[in-house]
């Protein structure tokens, strides 16, 4: 019976979006015009509810004249309607000024830190979405499927945290790989500067495995011997800025 009432659910819940198709979209901050991440994004209409990915793209199922929330912390909420052409382009404002640091890796957080900080500001995300187990324990009965645990994973709610942790955990890999591999190290290391020292950095983007697991001798190693190989073509740019490998 339980299992009847779920598919009931989820068929009404499919026909919600029978008429809609996926609208992209792109958020930026209204001031420095660069993207944001982490902002979640709400049709009225239809009640879907996504975030938005590291590179502030989302999609969402809609269609012309829906209205469309945003809202993130640090950020005024907003609302715009969905137009009859193009991509949905927003911006937010900032509710408070954040000076950005001139010196980058001495002044901003670890990346531990900012995944410690990140978890607290996104506390729902990290609690009871989190920790409910699909396994209930019921006197007499033995081990069986949770009912509320199934739901929560394919309800909206449960989406939408499960596929914001993910974010929050890319985001954390990311960061942790800036930790390491930063510009002061590396122009100390390689002598290279400005443009040449961005190519370098972009070709030679270390994996968060290696960031994380090597030793200081052998990273530094690494990225002498991908100087001998970067010395062969300076000028040639990668084509993705997160290869883990050259490209050449």
């Amino acid at each position: 019976m339980r299992y009847r009432l779920l598919v009931i659910l989820c068929v009404f819940a499919l026909g919600a979006f029978a008429q809609d198709k996926p609208l992209a979209g792109l958020v930026f901050d209204r001031n420095t015009k660069e993207r944001i991440a982490l902002v979640n994004i709400r049709n009225l209409r239809n009640g879907q509810s996504v975030y938005n990915n590291l590179k502030a793209e989302f999609r969402i199922q809609g269609q012309p004249g829906d209205l469309l929330v945003l809202s993130k912390m640090g950020y005024f909420t907003d609302t715009i309607k969905v137009q009859a052409k193009g991509d949905v382009l927003a911006y937010l404002k900032a509710s408070s000024i954040v000076l950005k640091p001139v010196n980058v890796r001495d002044t901003v957080l670890s990346a531990q830190k900012r995944l410690e900080q990140t978890k607290r500001d996104y506390t729902k995300v990290y609690g009871s979405l989190a920790r409910r187990d699909l396994l209930t324990l019921s006197p007499g009965a033995g081990a069986g499927l949770s009912i509320d645990a199934i739901w929560n994973m394919i309800s909206r709610s449960g989406r939408n945290a499960a596929h914001l942790r993910e974010l929050i955990e890319q985001d954390y890999k990311l960061n942790v790989i800036d930790q390491r591999f930063n510009r002061t190290l590396v122009e100390k290391v390689t002598g290279l500067k400005d443009q040449q020292l961005t190519n370098f950095m972009n070709r030679y983007r270390p994996s968060y495995y290696q960031a994380s697991t090597a030793s200081d001798y052998e990273f530094l190693s690494w990225i002498k011997g991908n100087l001998k190989r970067f010395k062969r073509n300076p000028n040639y740019i990668a084509q993705d800025p997160f290869a883990s490998t050259p490209q050449q």
